[in-house]
């Protein structure tokens, strides 16, 4: 409970120290968070591989800009996130029931198709979608309060823009995420989805209704990912087609190999490390060895390929020599440094003899 407050204080704290560019990479990393902590209920917890993740992510996003937008309904902006992340469960609930019956590298070829569907689908629906171009995003709006910067707003001589405001939203939204996921593990749905991983013929015998189970995983992490959607386009301020594409999916599966699987904190781990990584790399491109700076032509290597590079070697090792990701190697540090605390003494040291006043004495010999 003192860490959890800890790092309550820590982020509430951080919009009054820190410029625009590191609340962005802030606000994208909480986001990517949500969504692989989704992911990772499926694929990590439920050992269902999906690679249509992207789709969901953009479900919720475009969702979230019609029904918010013009053209569109032009629904109150709150109303229009609920309805983004209740439209990509709806999306996923379409699909449960092939998540039903298909497992392994024949749901990842399934899901696979979806990416490649609602890619096309978002360039040619021009009207919905804006096509190629994207749209813009609308600001969210809740209680009279709008987390953008067409209003003027400053806390305690701090000025706070949209990436202040949207902070304070991501990590309410975070939050919730965090929660409900490990609540979700911890009770029984966790435990079911966790035999139904280990042997689909076991958690039948126990009573794990197998199908159902695996289709309200599939539910359950597409409105996850239907959220993160909704908070990436918040925070990029518009969507393009090309953002949610197949490499979007397999940065998403990085995310959760890296920090480990069925994890929520390994998970959010993970995504900090993938989505930060390129940006950083990106700003300080000039003070690295072997990376050219953006725009630049002359045939080095640019800091986003450099980026996936890194923690493509960084999958390689994690899973060579820590199987369970981020999440299992501080685990079983933690275990190592507790049972150093908890060693006995060395033999033949002054704390493993008797005290003297313990010591028999030798009777005289008659």
């Amino acid at each position: 409970m003192g860490w959890t407050s800890a790092a309550v204080v820590v982020l509430c704290a951080l919009p009054f120290y820190l410029d625009a560019f590191w609340l962005r990479i802030g606000l994208f990393s909480m986001a990517a968070a949500v969504g692989a902590v989704g992911l990772g209920l499926l694929s990590g917890t439920a050992g269902q591989l999906s690679l249509g993740h992207a789709f969901f992510l953009a479900v919720g996003a475009y969702g979230y800009v019609w029904l918010a937008g013009e053209p569109g309904p032009g629904l109150p902006t709150a109303v229009a996130a609920v309805l983004a992340v209740l439209l990509a469960g709806a999306a996923g609930g379409l699909f449960s029931p092939v998540a039903g019956r298909v497992r392994g590298i024949y749901l990842g070829v399934a899901t696979l198709a979806l990416v490649f569907l609602g890619h096309h689908v978002l360039l040619t629906a021009d009207s919905v979608t804006g096509g190629f171009n994207g749209r813009s995003v609308p600001p969210l709006e809740l209680g009279g309060f709008s987390f953008s910067a067409d209003s003027e707003l400053t806390v305690l001589g701090v000025p706070f823009g949209a990436e202040e405001r949207l902070w304070y939203l991501g990590v309410a939204l975070f939050a919730v995420t965090w929660f409900t996921a490990r609540g979700l593990l911890r009770g029984r749905p966790g435990r079911a989805l966790v035999a139904l991983r280990d042997s689909e013929t076991a958690a039948a015998v126990m009573g794990v209704n197998v199908s159902r189970h695996r289709s309200a995983a599939f539910v359950v992490s597409s409105m996850y990912a239907g959220l993160a959607g909704v908070m990436l386009a918040l925070s990029f301020r518009r969507v393009v087609p090309d953002y949610f594409s197949l490499v979007l999916s397999v940065d998403y599966l990085a995310m959760i190999v890296i920090g480990g699987l069925g994890s929520v904190a390994g998970a959010t781990a993970g995504a900090v490390f993938v989505t930060a990584l390129p940006l950083l790399m990106t700003r300080y491109a000039d003070q690295l060895p072997l990376v050219a700076a953006p725009g630049t032509t002359d045939g080095t290597v640019g800091p986003t390929e450099a980026a996936r590079y890194l923690y493509g070697a960084a999958i390689v090792l994690i899973l060579l020599f820590a199987p369970d990701g981020l999440h299992g190697l501080v685990r079983r540090l933690r275990a190592r440094l507790r049972g150093r605390r908890a060693a006995p003494p060395p033999v033949g040291t002054s704390a493993s003899l008797p005290p003297t006043s313990a010591a028999r004495t030798k009777e005289p010999t008659p």
